[in-house]
């Protein structure tokens, strides 16, 4: 068996965007893999029909696809490099490329003149597709002589300025969103008309459209200036082109919708009782009324959270059918896809197997999906509503079957409020119960977020590099409803920092071959959180690596892209009302009571855990004499671990690695 190296992450095939032809005879999917020398991702499209899988476009650039018919497939990409100079008079063309999936090259379709996706065909050459709108933006397109080249000019003068004038102003992964909105267009090849029928400060978050019922919904939030965000659901009529608004009550936000036969479910939620991270509930809603009635209150963990660093990519993870709403659920430490039906009962569609489902499409009576199963990497699956599974790609098989691959060791406790904590155990590669070893414990994000038995390469390269490495799912997280996952204000770092440090306990007294003097504490995001309040409330650890990091709420609510709300949430408080809470929960108030050594990791253009906030805490643990460092990352953001440039990706680990080495080993 060979070791799992630091790069081995490059040698794992992803799987996003599966979805069936629209007869259902075939599977389109696009597969990703890191390049490390071109220092890149390289995704094409592959087909899967028979049983058998080709690949279908050469092009490295393939992330998302559209089905036009059942023997066309559209892809976004500039191929040809044309429009690139578009750029420089102030447009930002999206080209839709279309290849026959019987064979031939691929070829330009239509070009649109902004950022699009989300691209629905309708007929006679129409679509649907959310394209984004910048409100300050310049062209110099149309315009000639003088007009023209001044209006260059400012097009290049401008780019050494940003406006900030409302709230968010950036968000991480796509920058500067200030005035900028995702609008949904009906756009027609033909005629060259590109038509934006949403509200003017709208931004839409979600497309669909019923060809049966000739409508389309869409739903978002609309703010302009400093105002606060109010969430709007519309129906859109394909044949008279007129919206109806719907009726959110005036305090319920849209977190997912689809036609459901003759009307619409939504999942919704208030956020009255359990703040910015609260479970939705389900409504029926009629589409010509636009009445809302209540069909479910199941505590729903919507979405799959369970984590892996060997994703790339997304897919569908709501779905409405005739028979029912599909939508994924995070359950415990797995997900599964589910189904509601008209009656507001939910049941299982895949299996009861360990893992995640990622993203999923229906054909008929068969459900085809992207899962990681029991510490695997992704593959692509089918089933029947409540049936076996059955594996029909084997992209990872030799990579899993040539490499020291160690099983998760399931490791559940109660701790002492009573409260049962999922976690596991990861013995270190050759391990021989006489030795001693040093170990890791590793913190998830969120914290509304959950590990579980899927595979995960910084875990899977410690393990064969000799250490332990635990973790578990502490409260807070998700899969286990709301009041798991609620604490918010005085609880925040006392009720999920005991958690943790039961566990590492538990691990510690069931595992003496770990060294209580070499144990690390690594995390991100929320992790990162943790790993600052860990340094500055106990020294049993050697090392502790903190990522994407928390440490004083004060600024984090005022500078991130969701910390004006998410954040306040999570403290009950505002530096105003309450800013003794929000000082008592943010780790640098206890950075003087720190001995820990605390590598940082952090990225530049990370506007959800903003930079502000490790060089704060790095800065405060220098000055009380604690050993730090911190790399940053020119031009990542806070998805660096995860889908980062492939040679960050490889520094990241490494220094995190070195740092545990000098301190551990």
């Amino acid at each position: 068996m060979q070791k799992i190296s630091i790069e081995d992450f490059a040698s794992v095939k992803m799987l996003s965007q599966l979805q069936c032809s629209p007869n259902g005879q075939k599977v389109a999917f696009v597969v990703s893999q890191a390049k490390v020398k071109e220092n890149k991702y390289v995704s094409t499209i592959h087909l899967l029909e028979d049983g058998k899988v080709r690949k279908l476009t050469g092009g490295g650039a393939e992330r998302t696809l559209t089905w036009l018919d059942d023997e066309t497939i559209l892809f976004p990409g500039d191929r040809t490099g044309k429009y690139k100079e578009k750029a420089k008079e102030g447009l930002h063309y999206t080209v839709f490329n279309k290849i026959a999936v019987d064979g031939g090259e691929a070829e330009e379709y239509f070009a649109l003149p902004f950022p699009a996706s989300n691209l629905i065909p309708l007929e006679n050459g129409e679509f649907l597709c959310i394209g984004t709108y910048d409100h300050y933006a310049i062209t110099a397109e149309g315009l000639e002589g003088k007009e023209r080249e001044e209006a260059l000019a400012k097009i290049q003068e401008e780019k050494d300025y940003e406006i900030f004038d409302e709230l968010p102003f950036w968000f991480n992964g796509k920058g500067i969103v200030n005035k900028k909105r995702g609008r949904v267009y009906r756009c027609n090849i033909q005629t060259g008309e590109n038509k934006a029928i949403t509200p003017e400060f709208m931004q839409v978050q979600g497309l669909k459209v019923s060809k049966e019922l000739g409508l389309a919904l869409y739903y978002g939030s609309e703010y302009q200036w400093m105002d606060e965000q109010k969430s709007r659901l519309f129906v859109y009529d394909l044949k008279t082109g007129e919206s109806r608004e719907m009726d959110l009550g005036g305090k319920y936000r849209v977190s997912a919708a689809a036609f459901v036969g003759d009307h619409m479910v939504i999942a919704a939620t208030t956020g009255e009782k359990y703040g910015s991270s609260e479970n939705p509930i389900f409504f029926h809603v009629d589409v010509h009324s636009g009445k809302m009635t209540q069909l479910a209150d199941l505590d729903t963990s919507l979405g799959s959270s369970v984590g892996s660093d060997c994703r790339y990519g997304g897919g569908t993870s709501v779905k409405g059918c005739c028979d029912g709403l599909y939508y994924l659920e995070t359950v415990g430490f797995n997900s599964y896809l589910m189904k509601l039906d008209d009656a507001g009962k939910a049941s299982r569609i895949t299996p009861e197997i360990h893992g995640s489902v990622d993203g999923f499409d229906r054909a008929g009576d068969t459900f085809y999906y992207v899962g990681m199963r029991e510490n695997g990497l992704q593959e692509i699956y089918c089933c029947k509503a409540g049936e076996s599974e059955t594996r029909l790609t084997h992209f990872n098989d030799e990579f899993l079957a040539t490499h020291s691959v160690v099983q998760p060791k399931y490791m559940s406790f109660v701790d002492k409020d009573g409260v049962e904590i999922d976690g596991w155990v990861l013995e270190p590669v050759g391990y021989d119960p006489n030795q001693k070893y040093p170990g890791i414990l590793n913190v998830h994000g969120g914290p509304k977020a959950v590990y579980g038995e899927t595979f995960f390469h910084e875990m899977q390269f410690w393990v064969n590099e000799g250490y332990f490495v635990f973790y578990c799912n502490p409260r807070g997280g998700d899969g286990k409803g709301n009041e798991f996952a609620d604490i918010r204000g005085e609880h925040y770092g006392v009720w999920d920092y005991n958690d943790l440090m039961e566990f590492t306990d538990k691990v510690l007294e069931k595992y003496p071959q770990i060294d209580v003097k070499r144990i690390g504490m690594a995390g991100g995001s929320y992790g990162g959180f943790m790993a600052n309040w860990i340094v500055g409330h106990t020294d049993r650890f050697a090392a502790v690596a903190s990522q994407r990091s928390i440490s004083n709420y004060l600024s984090k609510c005022l500078t991130t892209d969701i910390g004006y709300y998410h954040n306040l949430s999570a403290m009950m408080a505002d530096p105003w009302t309450n800013m003794d809470r929000m000082w008592n929960n943010s780790p640098l108030k206890y950075a003087d009571k720190a001995k820990t050594p605390t590598l940082f990791i952090q990225s530049d253009e990370d506007y959800r855990c903003w930079m502000a906030d490790a060089i704060q805490m790095m800065t405060a643990l220098r000055m009380h004499g604690v050993d730090t460092r911190l790399c940053l990352f020119h031009g990542e953001n806070h998805e660096l671990s995860r889908s980062g440039k492939p040679k960050h990706r490889i520094r990241r680990l490494r220094e995190i690695t070195n740092w545990f080495d000098h301190y551990m080993k």
